[in-house]
């Protein structure tokens, strides 16, 4: 009615605060449903859906400053989850960025999710793509007042760096570093010192094993190779033997030999009855020919 007083309505920084307890909430049961879909009916596929809804759910309730600490908490917490369920369906390549479409960038990411990723990478033989995440992280300001940094610093130290022989990158992150104390610092530096010099004997015992792979490989290259020379000389001395042993025949008897066989063969038809004869005749004449071919006089002489 005009005369009645306007309908009341919350502020709108209750309105907010309501807004983000109802998707925390909501959140937390799909965090809840996607920790059962993961351990007790491993259902991976749906526990990462879940995962996904619950971040959904936080980033649409957020308003434009921080949430608070719960909503974090939880939002890590399907993060985790969500990052053990792609472990299990072996889609580990697609962790880092489908963590970072939650968290935009790697300074952003909480102690947990890091620790969680760079192990996971690790474990897979991938170190490297933890290289650039890792070290942004590291050196963020506000990541140095946590108390997970030392923690992180060396996991990050002996898993991604050390393995990969960034010797001098790690010395350059711990002497940079001034949360370290004095002490901890040369604790790191004593690592790294002790990895460089596992990593200079492995480059040696390495390059020895190279080389006697290199030198095998050419003796018996060398052996095949001195083989091979020897059956070519063979044939070759054969062929000269046999080019030799042809040179003595007269042409003249070869040529008329192979038309004699040329006329019988080929020219001539066997079955016909008219051919006989003729035939025969030819038989003999190439009989005759090719005894004079191959007479004692036309051999060739045995050397001494």
């Amino acid at each position: 009615m005009p005369g009645d007083p306007p309908a009341w309505s919350p502020a709108p920084a209750q309105a907010q605060a309501q807004a983000q307890a109802q998707a925390q909430a909501q959140a937390a049961a799909l965090l809840e449903e996607a920790a059962d879909l993961l351990v007790l009916h491993r259902d991976f596929a749906a526990a990462v859906e879940k995962c996904e809804a619950g971040c959904d759910s936080l980033a649409a309730g957020a308003g434009p400053g921080p949430g608070p600490e719960s909503s974090a908490e939880v939002k890590c917490s399907l993060c985790v989850v969500g990052i053990q369920a792609l472990a299990e369906m072996n889609r580990w390549r697609e962790v880092l960025s489908w963590v970072l479409q939650y968290y935009h960038v790697p300074e952003h990411l909480p102690p947990k999710v890091l620790e969680l990723c760079i192990l996971l990478y690790s474990k897979v033989g991938e170190p490297q793509v933890m290289l650039e995440v890792g070290s942004s992280w590291l050196r963020d300001q506000t990541n140095k007042t946590l108390s997970e940094y030392g923690s992180l610093l060396e996991l990050y130290l002996l898993q991604v760096l050390l393995p990969l022989g960034r010797f001098e990158g790690a010395e350059e992150l711990v002497c940079g570093c001034d949360v370290l104390d004095s002490e901890q610092q040369l604790a790191f530096l004593g690592t790294i010192g002790e990895s460089r010099c596992q990593w200079s004997q492995q480059e040696e015992r390495r390059s020895a094993a190279e080389e006697q792979h290199d030198a095998a490989t050419e003796s018996v290259l060398g052996a095949l190779s001195q083989k091979l020379l020897t059956m070519l000389k063979l044939l070759r001395r054969a062929l000269r033997s046999m080019s030799s042993h042809f040179y003595l025949l007269p042409y003249k008897k070869m040529l008329f030999a192979t038309f004699l066989l040329y006329l019988v063969v080929v020219r001539l038809d066997p079955a016909s009855p008219t051919s006989l004869p003729f035939v025969y005749k030819l038989v003999q004449l190439f009989r005759q020919a090719w005894a004079a071919v191959l007479s004692p006089i036309h051999k060739p002489a045995i050397r001494e």
